[in-house]
C-alpha cells in the first residue's frame, strides 16, 4: 500500500529546532544569572552605602548555601516544569520558594550560632536584589520564549494522523485547551475519503506516504496518532515505519477523545493509569476537615443555645406536634441518614419524602416556620449531625431521596448526580452562597447546582470552608430565594 521505502533525503530545516523542554534547562540558568547579578549588585550597593569590612568568603558561602536549598525546593515542586512560555504567572511561586529557602538558612546559621559573624546590612542587600530579579527576569524570560517560538528556534510543528477530519479538529480543540503555544499545528493525515475543504478546520497533508515524506524531509517535528479503533497490527507498522525518521510519535489514547469527566494521568510504579475519579479531602486533609467540623459546630452550640432553647418553645406554642423534623437523605457514599431540622410545617401537612418542594407562600409553613426558614434557624438542628459524623459544617446540601426537579427524580435529571455524593453533606455549601439556595424548579437550575457541588470536592481546602462559612453568613441578610 505504501510502497518501498527510499533512501531519506537531506533535512530541510533551516535552523537547530529546540523542544520545550529546553525550556526547564534556560529556566535553572536564569536564576543562577540572577543571583549572580544580585550579589554583585548587594557587595556594590554595600561598600556605597555602609562600607563596613565583612568576611567575603563567610557571606558568599552563606549566598551558596541558600541558592542551593532555593534550587532543591524548586526542582522537588518541579518549579520549572510549568516554564512553557504559556504566559502563566509563575513568578509569585518563585518568590515564595526563595523566602522558604531563605528562612531555611537563616535557620541553618543560627544553630551553629553564626548570625554575629554575618553582616546583616550585605544580607538584606542580597536578599532584595535576588527578589527583585527573580521578579523581573520572569518578565522578560517571557518575552524570550516568545520571541523564540514565533522564528521557531523553540517548538514542534505537530501532524495528527486520525480517522477522520472531525477526529483532527477535536485533538486541535483539546491541544488549543491546553494553552501550549510551542506546538504549531501544520494539519493533519488521513487515509480514508476525504471530505470537502469548506468543511475542515485543519490543512489535509495526505494519507500516511504524506506524514511519511514530510517526516523525512524535515518538515515535521511531532506525530500524535488519534485513531481510537486502530488495530494492534497497524500501529506497529506505522511505529516501525516513521521510526526511520527523526521525530517524535506519540498515540493518544481513545479515553483522551471520549472521557466527559475530568480525569488525570498517574503512575502505579511506572504504569500509567487514567484516574476519573479520586477518593477526594483524604489523609491528613480527612483529618483537618473533621476537627474543623466538630470543633465549629461545638462552639457554635454553645454560642446557639439561646436560639435554639427559643425556637423550640416558639414551635411548641405555636402548634402541636414534635419540636424537630426528621428527613432521610441522601449522604456520604449514597447511604441514606437522617438529618434533623426544626419543624416549620404544620404536622398534618408536612411531607418526610421530599417529593413535594416546597414553594413561596407554601401554605403548609407554619409563621414561626416562615421566620426560621428564612433565616435558616430551621437547619441550626444539623449542628448535632455534624457532631455525629453524619454531616459537615460545609459540603454538597444533602436532598431528600425522593426529591424531583420537574417530572424526574433529582438522582436522574441530572447526569454525574452521586459524585456529590464522595464527601459528607454540608449545612451550607458552594451552591448556596452563589444563589443556588431554595427551591430548584428546573433541570438547568439543578444542573449547576451539581457542578458547584463537585467544583468544591475537587478543590477542598479549609480556607474555602471558612469562606464558605462567612459569604453564608452574609447571604442570610439579603437571600431572596429562601422561603
Amino acid at each position: 500500500m505504501h510502497g518501498k521505502l527510499n533512501p531519506p533525503p537531506r533535512r530541510t530545516n533551516g535552523h537547530i529546532r529546540f523542544t520545550s523542554n529546553v525550556l526547564r534547562s534556560l529556566g535553572i540558568v536564569n536564576d543562577i544569572a540572577c543571583f549572580v547579578g544580585a550579589y554583585v549588585l548587594a557587595m556594590i550597593a554595600y561598600e556605597l552605602t555602609i562600607g563596613y569590612y565583612y568576611d567575603a568568603r563567610l557571606h558568599r558561602t552563606g549566598a551558596i548555601i541558600l541558592c542551593i536549598n532555593y534550587f532543591l525546593i524548586r526542582v522537588s515542586r518541579d518549579g520549572y516544569a510549568v516554564v512553557k512560555g504559556q504566559g502563566e504567572d509563575v513568578g509569585g511561586s518563585s518568590l515564595a520558594d526563595f523566602l522558604l529557602a531563605s528562612g531555611l538558612t537563616t535557620l541553618v546559621i543560627l544553630q551553629l550560632e553564626m548570625m554575629s559573624d554575618f553582616s546583616r546590612g550585605f544580607a538584606l542587600y542580597f536578599i532584595s536584589f535576588s527578589m527583585i530579579a527573580l521578579f523581573l527576569s520572569r518578565i522578560l524570560f517571557r518575552k524570550l520564549i516568545s520571541k523564540l517560538m514565533d522564528r521557531g528556534v523553540v517548538g514542534q510543528r505537530v501532524a495528527i494522523y486520525a480517522d477522520s477530519a472531525k477526529g483532527a479538529d477535536k485533538v486541535a480543540k483539546l491541544l488549543e485547551i491546553e494553552r501550549l503555544p510551542h506546538l504549531r499545528i501544520i494539519g493533519y493525515a488521513d487515509d480514508r475519503r476525504q471530505i470537502k475543504p469548506e468543511e475542515r478546520e485543519l490543512s489535509y497533508l495526505g494519507g500516511f506516504d504524506a506524514l511519511l515524506q514530510l517526516a523525512r524531509t524535515g518538515q515535521l517535528d511531532q506525530v500524535i496518532l488519534a485513531l481510537p479503533q486502530i488495530r494492534q497490527d497497524r500501529l506497529e507498522y506505522i511505529a516501525d515505519t516513521l521510526s526511520a525518521a527523526s521525530i517524535d510519535l506519540c498515540v493518544l489514547p481513545r479515553e483522551t477523545l471520549e472521557l466527559k469527566t475530568g480525569y488525570r494521568v498517574n503512575f502505579l510504579g511506572s504504569l500509567p493509569v487514567f484516574a476519573i475519579w479520586q477518593q477526594p479531602i483524604r489523609d491528613v486533609d480527612g483529618i483537618v476537615k473533621e476537627i474543623l467540623d466538630r470543633g465549629l459546630a461545638a462552639v457554635a452550640v454553645v454560642l446557639l443555645s439561646p436560639i435554639l432553647l427559643l425556637t423550640c418553645l416558639a414551635i411548641r406554642l405555636e402548634s402541636k406536634g414534635p419540636i424537630l423534623f426528621r428527613q432521610k437523605r441522601f449522604g456520604f457514599n449514597n447511604n441514606e441518614i437522617s438529618v434533623l431540622k426544626f419543624r416549620s410545617m404544620y404536622i398534618d401537612r408536612q411531607d418526610t419524602s421530599g417529593a413535594e418542594r416546597t414553594q413561596k407562600n407554601d401554605p403548609r409553613v407554619t409563621r414561626v416556620g416562615r421566620v426560621i426558614r428564612r433565616t435558616s434557624i430551621d437547619e441550626l438542628p444539623q449542628l448535632f449531625n455534624v457532631l455525629k459524623g453524619d454531616m459537615s459544617l460545609v459540603g454538597p446540601r444533602p436532598h431528600a431521596t425522593m426529591m424531583r426537579v420537574g417530572d424526574k427524580y433529582y438522582f436522574d435529571a441530572v447526569k454525574g448526580y452521586t459524585a456529590r455524593h464522595r464527601v459528607k453533606p454540608g449545612i451550607t455549601g458552594l451552591a448556596q452562597v452563589r444563589g443556588l439556595r431554595g427551591e430548584i424548579a428546573t433541570t438547568e437550575r439543578a444542573r449547576k447546582r451539581v457542578e458547584y457541588d463537585v467544583y468544591y470536592i475537587e478543590n477542598w481546602s479549609p480556607l474555602l470552608d471558612i469562606r464558605i462559612m462567612i459569604e453564608t453568613v452574609l447571604k442570610l441578610i439579603w437571600d431572596k430565594n429562601a422561603y
